[in-house]
Protein backbone atom coordinates (compact mmCIF):
# COMPACT_ATOMS: atom_id res chain seq x y z
CA UNK A 1 0.00 0.00 0.00
CA UNK A 2 1.30 3.46 -0.89
CA UNK A 3 0.59 6.20 1.61
CA UNK A 4 0.33 9.85 0.65
CA UNK A 5 3.59 11.54 1.30
CA UNK A 6 3.71 14.58 3.51
CA UNK A 7 4.38 16.81 0.53
CA UNK A 8 1.30 15.53 -1.24
CA UNK A 9 -0.76 16.21 1.84
CA UNK A 10 0.57 19.73 2.17
CA UNK A 11 -0.19 20.41 -1.47
CA UNK A 12 -3.87 20.02 -0.65
CA UNK A 13 -3.83 23.40 1.06
CA UNK A 14 -7.58 23.77 1.10
CA UNK A 15 -7.84 20.66 3.27
CA UNK A 16 -5.27 21.72 5.84
CA UNK A 17 -6.54 23.70 8.85
CA UNK A 18 -4.97 26.62 10.62
CA UNK A 19 -1.76 24.76 11.48
CA UNK A 20 -0.39 25.48 8.00
CA UNK A 21 -1.02 29.20 8.31
CA UNK A 22 1.54 31.75 9.37
CA UNK A 23 1.39 32.66 13.04
CA UNK A 24 -0.31 35.95 13.97
CA UNK A 25 -0.33 38.12 17.07
CA UNK A 26 -3.26 36.50 18.90
CA UNK A 27 -3.65 33.07 17.31
CA UNK A 28 -1.58 29.91 17.54
CA UNK A 29 -1.98 26.13 17.52
CA UNK A 30 -1.00 23.30 19.85
CA UNK A 31 -0.65 19.84 18.31
CA UNK A 32 -1.85 16.90 20.41
CA UNK A 33 -0.38 13.52 19.43
CA UNK A 34 -2.65 10.64 20.55
CA UNK A 35 -1.42 7.15 21.44
CA UNK A 36 1.11 6.04 18.82
CA UNK A 37 1.79 2.46 19.97
CA UNK A 38 0.16 0.83 16.95
CA UNK A 39 2.33 2.85 14.56
CA UNK A 40 5.53 1.88 16.33
CA UNK A 41 4.58 -1.75 17.12
CA UNK A 42 7.19 -4.13 15.65
CA UNK A 43 4.35 -6.42 14.56
CA UNK A 44 2.89 -3.65 12.38
CA UNK A 45 5.78 -3.34 9.93
CA UNK A 46 6.39 -5.08 6.60
CA UNK A 47 9.42 -6.94 7.95
CA UNK A 48 7.01 -8.70 10.34
CA UNK A 49 4.61 -9.57 7.51
CA UNK A 50 2.25 -6.63 8.01
CA UNK A 51 0.70 -5.20 4.78
CA UNK A 52 2.49 -1.86 5.21
CA UNK A 53 4.86 0.00 7.51
CA UNK A 54 2.63 1.58 10.13
CA UNK A 55 5.59 3.69 11.28
CA UNK A 56 5.21 5.77 8.10
CA UNK A 57 1.88 7.11 9.37
CA UNK A 58 3.64 8.20 12.56
CA UNK A 59 6.45 9.83 10.62
CA UNK A 60 3.89 11.72 8.53
CA UNK A 61 2.32 13.13 11.68
CA UNK A 62 5.61 14.29 13.13
CA UNK A 63 6.85 15.76 9.86
CA UNK A 64 3.60 17.69 9.50
CA UNK A 65 3.98 19.19 12.97
CA UNK A 66 7.64 20.06 12.36
CA UNK A 67 6.93 21.66 8.99
CA UNK A 68 4.14 23.78 10.48
CA UNK A 69 6.03 24.89 13.58
CA UNK A 70 6.17 28.60 14.23
CA UNK A 71 9.94 28.51 13.76
CA UNK A 72 9.29 27.34 10.19
CA UNK A 73 6.76 30.09 9.50
CA UNK A 74 3.72 28.09 10.58
CA UNK A 75 1.31 28.24 13.46
CA UNK A 76 2.17 25.39 15.84
CA UNK A 77 3.95 26.63 18.96
CA UNK A 78 3.87 23.47 21.08
CA UNK A 79 3.24 19.73 20.72
CA UNK A 80 2.24 17.26 23.40
CA UNK A 81 2.12 13.46 23.15
CA UNK A 82 -0.35 11.77 25.50
CA UNK A 83 1.62 8.53 26.02
CA UNK A 84 1.67 4.91 24.87
CA UNK A 85 4.50 5.83 22.57
CA UNK A 86 5.38 2.20 21.89
CA UNK A 87 3.59 -1.11 22.40
CA UNK A 88 5.63 -3.70 24.30
CA UNK A 89 7.28 -4.03 27.68
CA UNK A 90 10.60 -5.80 28.07
CA UNK A 91 10.11 -7.67 31.36
CA UNK A 92 7.38 -9.43 33.29
CA UNK A 93 7.67 -7.52 36.57
CA UNK A 94 9.97 -4.76 37.76
CA UNK A 95 12.10 -5.12 40.93
CA UNK A 96 10.13 -2.54 42.94
CA UNK A 97 6.81 -4.33 42.63
CA UNK A 98 8.43 -7.70 43.20
CA UNK A 99 10.03 -6.42 46.41
CA UNK A 100 6.66 -5.14 47.62
CA UNK A 101 5.10 -8.58 47.21
CA UNK A 102 2.97 -8.17 44.10
CA UNK A 103 2.65 -11.38 42.10
CA UNK A 104 1.93 -12.13 38.46
CA UNK A 105 -0.34 -14.87 37.14
CA UNK A 106 -0.88 -16.20 33.60
CA UNK A 107 -3.29 -14.21 31.45
CA UNK A 108 -4.08 -15.17 27.83
CA UNK A 109 -4.45 -11.55 26.73
CA UNK A 110 -1.09 -10.57 28.15
CA UNK A 111 0.61 -13.59 26.65
CA UNK A 112 -0.89 -13.15 23.21
CA UNK A 113 -0.76 -9.40 22.72
CA UNK A 114 1.45 -7.84 25.40
CA UNK A 115 4.14 -10.38 26.19
CA UNK A 116 7.46 -8.64 26.93
CA UNK A 117 9.70 -8.52 23.88
CA UNK A 118 13.22 -7.14 23.34
CA UNK A 119 12.08 -5.70 20.02
CA UNK A 120 10.51 -2.91 22.05
CA UNK A 121 14.10 -1.65 22.37
CA UNK A 122 15.48 -2.64 18.97
CA UNK A 123 12.50 -1.68 16.78
CA UNK A 124 9.81 0.29 18.62
CA UNK A 125 11.92 2.72 20.62
CA UNK A 126 14.12 3.67 17.62
CA UNK A 127 10.97 4.40 15.58
CA UNK A 128 9.68 6.61 18.38
CA UNK A 129 12.96 8.48 18.74
CA UNK A 130 13.24 9.04 14.99
CA UNK A 131 9.76 10.52 14.94
CA UNK A 132 10.29 12.92 17.83
CA UNK A 133 13.69 13.88 16.44
CA UNK A 134 11.74 15.62 13.67
CA UNK A 135 10.42 18.04 16.31
CA UNK A 136 13.77 18.59 18.00
CA UNK A 137 14.95 22.15 17.45
CA UNK A 138 11.68 23.14 15.76
CA UNK A 139 9.39 23.76 18.76
CA UNK A 140 8.96 22.95 22.45
CA UNK A 141 7.26 19.62 23.08
CA UNK A 142 6.29 17.16 25.80
CA UNK A 143 6.08 13.37 25.95
CA UNK A 144 4.39 11.58 28.87
CA UNK A 145 4.52 7.85 29.60
CA UNK A 146 1.48 5.63 29.11
CA UNK A 147 0.96 2.14 30.45
CA UNK A 148 2.52 0.54 27.36
CA UNK A 149 5.71 2.55 27.92
CA UNK A 150 6.53 0.85 31.23
CA UNK A 151 9.37 -1.65 31.41
CA UNK A 152 7.15 -4.42 32.80
CA UNK A 153 3.56 -5.54 32.52
CA UNK A 154 1.72 -8.42 34.14
CA UNK A 155 -1.65 -9.68 35.35
CA UNK A 156 -2.07 -9.20 39.10
CA UNK A 157 -2.57 -12.41 41.07
CA UNK A 158 -5.49 -11.02 43.10
CA UNK A 159 -7.64 -10.48 40.02
CA UNK A 160 -7.69 -13.65 37.90
CA UNK A 161 -9.20 -13.26 34.43
CA UNK A 162 -12.25 -15.22 33.35
CA UNK A 163 -11.43 -18.66 32.03
CA UNK A 164 -13.62 -17.97 28.99
CA UNK A 165 -12.97 -14.42 27.78
CA UNK A 166 -15.82 -14.62 25.25
CA UNK A 167 -18.31 -15.50 28.01
CA UNK A 168 -16.95 -13.99 31.22
CA UNK A 169 -20.07 -14.71 33.26
CA UNK A 170 -20.10 -13.01 36.63
CA UNK A 171 -16.38 -12.28 36.85
CA UNK A 172 -16.12 -8.63 37.86
CA UNK A 173 -12.85 -8.27 35.98
CA UNK A 174 -13.13 -10.59 32.94
CA UNK A 175 -9.69 -9.54 31.69
CA UNK A 176 -8.19 -9.53 35.16
CA UNK A 177 -6.19 -6.50 36.30
CA UNK A 178 -3.14 -5.59 34.25
CA UNK A 179 -0.42 -3.67 36.03
CA UNK A 180 2.78 -1.97 34.99
CA UNK A 181 6.08 -0.90 36.53
CA UNK A 182 9.48 0.61 35.83
CA UNK A 183 10.24 3.44 33.42
CA UNK A 184 13.94 3.03 32.67
CA UNK A 185 13.26 2.29 29.01
CA UNK A 186 11.13 5.41 28.79
CA UNK A 187 13.54 7.78 30.55
CA UNK A 188 16.41 6.51 28.40
CA UNK A 189 14.44 7.75 25.39
CA UNK A 190 12.57 10.79 26.74
CA UNK A 191 14.06 11.57 30.14
CA UNK A 192 15.34 14.94 31.31
CA UNK A 193 18.95 14.09 30.43
CA UNK A 194 18.27 13.05 26.83
CA UNK A 195 19.27 15.39 23.98
CA UNK A 196 15.60 16.15 23.36
CA UNK A 197 15.36 18.11 26.61
CA UNK A 198 18.75 18.59 28.31
CA UNK A 199 19.75 22.24 28.20
CA UNK A 200 16.60 23.39 26.42
CA UNK A 201 15.54 26.74 27.93
CA UNK A 202 11.85 25.90 27.58
CA UNK A 203 12.24 22.65 29.57
CA UNK A 204 11.94 24.18 33.03
CA UNK A 205 11.52 21.26 35.41
CA UNK A 206 11.43 17.51 35.85
CA UNK A 207 10.78 14.83 38.43
CA UNK A 208 12.08 11.25 38.56
CA UNK A 209 14.55 11.84 35.75
CA UNK A 210 11.88 13.33 33.49
CA UNK A 211 9.05 10.88 34.00
CA UNK A 212 7.18 14.07 34.92
CA UNK A 213 8.19 17.34 33.30
CA UNK A 214 7.39 21.02 32.84
CA UNK A 215 7.70 23.22 29.77
CA UNK A 216 7.16 26.89 28.99
CA UNK A 217 5.95 28.09 25.59
CA UNK A 218 4.58 31.34 24.19
CA UNK A 219 1.59 32.12 22.02
CA UNK A 220 -0.98 34.88 21.52
CA UNK A 221 0.88 37.29 23.76
CA UNK A 222 0.94 34.88 26.74
CA UNK A 223 3.48 32.60 28.36
CA UNK A 224 2.02 29.15 29.10
CA UNK A 225 3.10 26.49 31.56
CA UNK A 226 2.66 22.87 30.50
CA UNK A 227 2.91 19.96 32.92
CA UNK A 228 3.37 16.41 31.66
CA UNK A 229 2.44 13.87 34.33
CA UNK A 230 2.85 10.12 34.63
CA UNK A 231 -0.17 7.85 34.64
CA UNK A 232 -2.09 7.67 37.95
CA UNK A 233 0.53 9.78 39.75
CA UNK A 234 1.35 9.33 43.42
CA UNK A 235 1.26 12.09 46.03
CA UNK A 236 4.96 12.87 45.54
CA UNK A 237 4.36 13.60 41.86
CA UNK A 238 1.44 15.86 42.73
CA UNK A 239 3.61 17.69 45.27
CA UNK A 240 6.28 18.24 42.59
CA UNK A 241 3.64 19.54 40.15
CA UNK A 242 2.47 21.98 42.79
CA UNK A 243 5.99 23.35 43.12
CA UNK A 244 6.01 23.97 39.36
CA UNK A 245 2.74 25.91 39.62
CA UNK A 246 4.06 27.96 42.52
CA UNK A 247 7.32 28.63 40.65
CA UNK A 248 5.35 29.99 37.68
CA UNK A 249 2.41 31.77 39.30
CA UNK A 250 -0.38 33.13 37.15
CA UNK A 251 0.65 31.43 33.92
CA UNK A 252 -2.20 29.72 32.06
CA UNK A 253 -1.42 26.06 32.64
CA UNK A 254 -2.12 22.92 30.62
CA UNK A 255 -1.78 19.39 32.00
CA UNK A 256 -1.18 16.34 29.80
CA UNK A 257 -1.62 12.89 31.35
CA UNK A 258 -2.15 9.53 29.71
CA UNK A 259 -5.40 8.57 31.48
CA UNK A 260 -8.00 11.08 32.69
CA UNK A 261 -11.33 10.90 30.81
CA UNK A 262 -13.15 7.92 29.36
CA UNK A 263 -15.30 8.16 26.18
CA UNK A 264 -18.37 8.87 28.31
CA UNK A 265 -16.54 11.96 29.67
CA UNK A 266 -16.16 10.40 33.11
CA UNK A 267 -12.97 10.54 35.14
CA UNK A 268 -12.89 6.76 35.37
CA UNK A 269 -10.27 4.08 34.63
CA UNK A 270 -10.65 1.17 32.22
CA UNK A 271 -11.93 -1.79 34.24
CA UNK A 272 -8.89 -3.94 33.36
CA UNK A 273 -6.28 -1.22 33.98
CA UNK A 274 -6.93 0.47 37.30
CA UNK A 275 -3.61 1.42 38.88
CA UNK A 276 -5.16 2.62 42.14
CA UNK A 277 -7.19 -0.58 42.58
CA UNK A 278 -4.10 -2.77 42.25
CA UNK A 279 -1.64 -0.54 44.12
CA UNK A 280 -3.61 2.08 46.12
CA UNK A 281 -0.77 3.40 48.25
CA UNK A 282 1.25 4.34 45.17
CA UNK A 283 -1.36 5.83 42.84
CA UNK A 284 -4.09 8.44 42.55
CA UNK A 285 -6.89 7.97 40.04
CA UNK A 286 -8.27 10.71 37.79
CA UNK A 287 -10.88 11.85 40.29
CA UNK A 288 -8.18 12.11 42.98
CA UNK A 289 -6.01 14.16 40.65
CA UNK A 290 -8.91 16.47 39.91
CA UNK A 291 -9.65 17.03 43.60
CA UNK A 292 -6.08 17.20 44.92
CA UNK A 293 -4.44 19.16 42.11
CA UNK A 294 -6.37 20.33 39.07
CA UNK A 295 -9.34 21.94 40.82
CA UNK A 296 -7.10 23.28 43.59
CA UNK A 297 -4.95 25.49 41.32
CA UNK A 298 -6.76 28.24 39.49
CA UNK A 299 -4.21 28.68 36.72
CA UNK A 300 -4.89 25.17 35.34
CA UNK A 301 -7.47 25.65 32.59
CA UNK A 302 -6.99 22.61 30.31
CA UNK A 303 -6.34 18.87 30.78
CA UNK A 304 -5.48 16.57 27.85
CA UNK A 305 -5.50 12.77 27.82
CA UNK A 306 -5.60 9.62 25.68
CA UNK A 307 -5.46 5.90 26.64
CA UNK A 308 -9.19 5.17 26.29
CA UNK A 309 -10.18 4.72 22.67
CA UNK A 310 -12.49 7.48 21.50
CA UNK A 311 -13.13 11.13 22.17
CA UNK A 312 -14.84 13.15 24.89
CA UNK A 313 -14.92 16.58 26.47
CA UNK A 314 -16.23 18.10 29.65
CA UNK A 315 -15.92 21.41 31.45
CA UNK A 316 -16.03 21.61 35.23
CA UNK A 317 -15.73 24.55 37.58
CA UNK A 318 -12.70 24.58 39.85
CA UNK A 319 -12.67 25.74 43.47
CA UNK A 320 -12.31 29.32 42.33
CA UNK A 321 -15.38 29.31 40.11
CA UNK A 322 -13.46 29.12 36.84
CA UNK A 323 -13.88 26.58 34.02
CA UNK A 324 -11.42 23.76 33.40
CA UNK A 325 -11.66 22.12 29.97
CA UNK A 326 -10.90 18.37 29.84
CA UNK A 327 -10.39 16.63 26.48
CA UNK A 328 -9.89 12.99 25.51
CA UNK A 329 -8.56 11.97 22.09
CA UNK A 330 -7.34 8.45 21.31
CA UNK A 331 -7.62 6.88 17.85
CA UNK A 332 -5.45 3.78 18.28
CA UNK A 333 -8.20 1.30 17.32
CA UNK A 334 -8.97 2.92 13.98
CA UNK A 335 -8.09 0.61 11.12
CA UNK A 336 -9.48 1.98 7.85
CA UNK A 337 -5.95 2.09 6.43
CA UNK A 338 -5.55 -1.59 7.26
CA UNK A 339 -8.90 -2.48 5.67
CA UNK A 340 -7.84 -0.65 2.52
CA UNK A 341 -4.47 -2.39 2.42
CA UNK A 342 -5.92 -5.87 2.87
CA UNK A 343 -9.05 -5.36 0.80
CA UNK A 344 -11.30 -6.60 3.60
CA UNK A 345 -12.81 -5.35 6.81
CA UNK A 346 -10.69 -6.37 9.77
CA UNK A 347 -12.61 -7.98 12.61
CA UNK A 348 -12.78 -5.85 15.74
CA UNK A 349 -10.54 -6.95 18.60
CA UNK A 350 -9.42 -5.42 21.86
CA UNK A 351 -5.79 -5.51 20.83
CA UNK A 352 -3.64 -6.17 17.83
CA UNK A 353 -5.50 -4.75 14.85
CA UNK A 354 -5.70 -1.02 15.46
CA UNK A 355 -3.56 1.50 13.59
CA UNK A 356 -4.73 5.09 14.09
CA UNK A 357 -5.17 6.26 10.48
CA UNK A 358 -3.05 9.37 11.01
CA UNK A 359 -5.54 11.20 13.23
CA UNK A 360 -4.31 13.85 15.67
CA UNK A 361 -5.67 16.99 17.28
CA UNK A 362 -4.90 20.59 16.25
CA UNK A 363 -6.04 23.05 18.90
CA UNK A 364 -6.22 26.60 17.58
CA UNK A 365 -6.28 29.34 20.21
CA UNK A 366 -7.50 32.80 19.30
CA UNK A 367 -6.83 35.06 22.26
CA UNK A 368 -8.13 38.29 20.79
CA UNK A 369 -11.05 40.27 22.16
CA UNK A 370 -13.28 37.20 22.61
CA UNK A 371 -10.90 34.28 23.22
CA UNK A 372 -11.79 30.88 21.77
CA UNK A 373 -10.32 27.39 21.44
CA UNK A 374 -11.10 25.66 18.16
CA UNK A 375 -10.31 21.94 18.01
CA UNK A 376 -9.88 20.15 14.71
CA UNK A 377 -9.30 16.40 14.43
CA UNK A 378 -6.96 16.08 11.46
CA UNK A 379 -5.47 13.12 9.63
CA UNK A 380 -2.11 13.59 7.97
CA UNK A 381 -2.88 10.45 5.96
CA UNK A 382 -6.18 11.69 4.53
CA UNK A 383 -5.13 15.37 4.55
CA UNK A 384 -8.52 16.29 5.97
CA UNK A 385 -10.27 17.15 9.18
CA UNK A 386 -13.05 14.93 10.45
CA UNK A 387 -15.69 17.28 9.02
CA UNK A 388 -13.97 17.38 5.63
CA UNK A 389 -13.86 13.60 5.19
CA UNK A 390 -17.25 12.44 3.77
CA UNK A 391 -16.79 8.88 5.06
CA UNK A 392 -15.73 9.87 8.57
CA UNK A 393 -18.85 8.87 10.50
CA UNK A 394 -19.39 5.77 8.36
CA UNK A 395 -15.82 4.65 9.04
CA UNK A 396 -15.64 5.14 12.79
CA UNK A 397 -18.93 5.88 14.51
CA UNK A 398 -20.25 2.30 14.73
CA UNK A 399 -17.24 1.08 16.72
CA UNK A 400 -16.87 4.20 18.89
CA UNK A 401 -20.24 5.89 19.54
CA UNK A 402 -22.96 3.98 17.71
CA UNK A 403 -25.82 5.54 19.66
CA UNK A 404 -25.16 9.15 18.61
CA UNK A 405 -26.08 10.87 15.35
CA UNK A 406 -23.49 11.55 12.65
CA UNK A 407 -23.71 15.25 13.46
CA UNK A 408 -23.09 14.63 17.16
CA UNK A 409 -20.19 12.32 16.36
CA UNK A 410 -18.55 15.02 14.24
CA UNK A 411 -19.22 17.60 16.93
CA UNK A 412 -17.05 15.55 19.28
CA UNK A 413 -14.16 15.97 16.81
CA UNK A 414 -14.41 19.47 15.34
CA UNK A 415 -15.71 22.11 17.74
CA UNK A 416 -15.12 25.53 19.28
CA UNK A 417 -15.15 26.41 22.97
CA UNK A 418 -15.45 29.99 24.17
CA UNK A 419 -12.67 30.75 26.65
CA UNK A 420 -14.97 32.83 28.80
CA UNK A 421 -13.17 34.98 31.32
CA UNK A 422 -9.71 34.06 30.00
CA UNK A 423 -8.47 37.67 30.00
CA UNK A 424 -9.96 38.40 33.41
CA UNK A 425 -8.33 35.26 34.76
CA UNK A 426 -4.90 35.68 33.15
CA UNK A 427 -4.70 39.32 32.22
CA UNK A 428 -4.37 40.99 28.83
CA UNK A 429 -1.83 39.72 26.27
CA UNK A 430 1.53 41.45 26.21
Amino acid sequence: MRFQTLLAALALSSAIPAAAQRADDTGFTIAVIPDTQNYTDFEHQTEAGFPFDARELFYQQMAFIARNARSQGGDIVFATAVGDIWQHATSRMDPDHTARGLRAIPNPIVERHLAPDARALTVERPIARRGFAMLDGKLPFSVVPGNHDYDANWSDSRYPPATDIAHPGTNRFPFGQLHYGGLKNWTSAFGARTPFFAGKPWYVGSFRDGVDSAQIFEGGGYRFLHLGLEMAPDDATIAWAETMVRTHPGLPTIVTIHDFLNPAAQRKAISAIDFKLVDPSHHNNAEDLWTKFVAAHDQIFLVLSGHQNGQARRIDTNRFGHPVIQLLADYQDRRRTLDTATGKTTAASMLGVGIGDGWLRLMRFDLGKDPTLTVRTFSTHYAATASQLPTYAASYKASEKPAVSDAAFLDDEDFTIALSGFRKRFGAPR
